[in-house]
């Protein structure tokens, strides 16, 4: 075992294969931050609203009213570096880190792709992506490789398998395949679509998308490993994420997916591609006439990375499955659920109504929420326990401010879930503000009297 390790870590590919996908994922990136900022969603999301909700030990991360457009711009020149590969150890950097920094302002508009640039843009800080076909190689030819180690396409093609098999996972539960929740309350919103729309409005269109889902999940990365059936797998690709992107609003995601699932694809692909830019654009990117190889030593400090990065993907891996430790219903806590691939499997809403009382005095008020948060995070908060404490806390120091002494925050919670009757949610007798948000069970959601049962 030891040595196919070694024989594994000493086997090369070509660099264009990485090439390619660093100067496809810098012009989405590009393009994706174009585009945010392009529907007024910076000034929507983060410098309007007086409340934002944090992640859990994030909260000293904090938009910087107008010069928050700063993030943005930088986040955007760097990844057009990156695409180029210009000074691409520092573009690539300063991408991660004003990337996640955007991500962490506000947990309101989490989504799982953005988890998932993150995770990628990370990784790529350690891989030799300006190896070839860059401004970088150009201009040092010392920079220049024809051939880089396997495993620095091999731990994209891993991180992009678990997050399409760990969906496919997540859709094996009985509201998705037996229920076929919440597919069924979704597809007749698309009624007036030309051609499939009468079709939407069929139950059993809901129950044939649902398992076509899970399985597409669940079998497209043997097909793209399998050069026989790579060319099927990746129509799939295609078919399967444009017909998301035409049925449900999720920005550029399913092209995201649709260029990285290319990384399957035989280097020789990658490197026509790749020529095909240079002749269109007349791009003086020549090739050596000697076979470069970018050896890795064996020395502590690359032994230390390649552990390290042993080590995050293992994270990758084990993170998802942190719900088993939370003892109710995962789709009604949501305790587990971010940061774990689980795609487009609920229906949630719910209805807040939050009372501040001053002990002292024993007088109250009902809180118009529309005075501290935007329509979008009242939604959000509504049905999401952890938005529903941080609130909370909001509202106990604002009103504390305003002479309060040491006011009692309770809420009214009412949440439905794929379909089911609205129910009480937030035990309505606890006071809130005295409830921590921590990685511990929360005890004052009320019970969820039914059973979903999988994965």
């Amino acid at each position: 075992m030891h040595q196919k390790i070694q024989a594994y870590f000493s086997s090369y590919t070509d660099a264009a294969t990485l090439a390619f996908f660093r100067l496809a994922f810098g012009i989405m990136m590009f393009l994706s931050v174009v585009r945010f900022a392009s529907y007024g969603w910076i000034d929507k999301f983060y410098i309007k609203p007086v409340f934002h909700f944090t992640y859990y030990g994030f909260g000293w991360v904090k938009p910087y009213g107008i010069y928050t457009y700063i993030a943005f711009i930088l986040c955007g020149l760097s990844a057009l570096m990156v695409a180029v590969g210009y000074k691409y150890r520092l573009a690539i950097v300063t991408f991660f880190v004003t990337f996640t920094y955007i991500e962490l302002l506000d947990k309101t508009t989490y989504l799982n792709h953005y988890y998932f640039i993150s995770v990628i843009s990370f990784i790529l800080i350690f891989l030799p992506a300006n190896a070839c076909f860059s401004v970088d190689a150009y201009k040092n030819p010392s920079r220049y490789f024809d051939k880089i180690p396997r495993w620095t396409t091999d731990i994209l093609k891993l991180l992009l398998a678990v997050v399409y098999f760990y969906a496919g996972l997540a859709k094996l539960n009985s509201d998705w395949l037996i229920h076929a929740m919440p597919l069924k309350i979704w597809l007749p919103a698309n009624s007036d679509l030309p051609l499939i729309g009468p079709l939407l409005v069929k139950p059993i269109t809901a129950y044939i998308f649902s398992y076509a889902g899970a399985i597409y999940d669940l079998v497209i990365v043997f097909l793209l490993l399998n050069r026989r059936t790579r060319l099927l797998g990746f129509a799939m690709v295609v078919i399967f994420h444009v017909l998301t992107r035409i049925l449900f609003p999720i920005g550029i995601f399913p092209y995201v997916m649709i260029v990285s699932s290319l990384l399957f694809f035989d280097s020789g692909f990658h490197k026509k591609v790749l020529q095909f830019i240079t002749h269109i654009l007349k791009l003086p990117f020549n090739p050596q006439t000697e076979v470069k190889i970018k050896t890795e030593p064996n020395t502590p400090a690359n032994n230390l990375k390649l552990a390290f990065l042993a080590t995050f993907v293992a994270f990758q891996l084990l993170f998802p499955f942190r719900y088993l430790f939370y003892p109710q219903e995962l789709f009604w806590t949501e305790e587990g659920f971010r940061f774990s691939w689980r795609v487009m499997l609920m229906e949630k809403a719910g209805y807040t109504e939050f009372t501040v009382t001053d002990p002292a005095t024993g007088k109250g008020l009902t809180v118009n929420n529309s005075d501290f948060l935007t329509p979008f995070q009242e939604k959000q908060m509504s049905f999401q326990p952890d938005f529903i404490v941080q609130y909370a806390h909001f509202l106990h120091q604002h009103y504390k401010t305003l002479g309060m002494h040491h006011p009692v925050v309770k809420v009214s919670s009412y949440v439905t879930l794929n379909g089911r009757l609205s129910v009480p949610y937030i035990d309505p007798n606890v006071n809130l503000a005295k409830q921590d948000d921590s990685f511990s069970h929360k005890t004052w959601i009320l019970p969820f009297n039914d059973t979903i049962k999988g994965f």
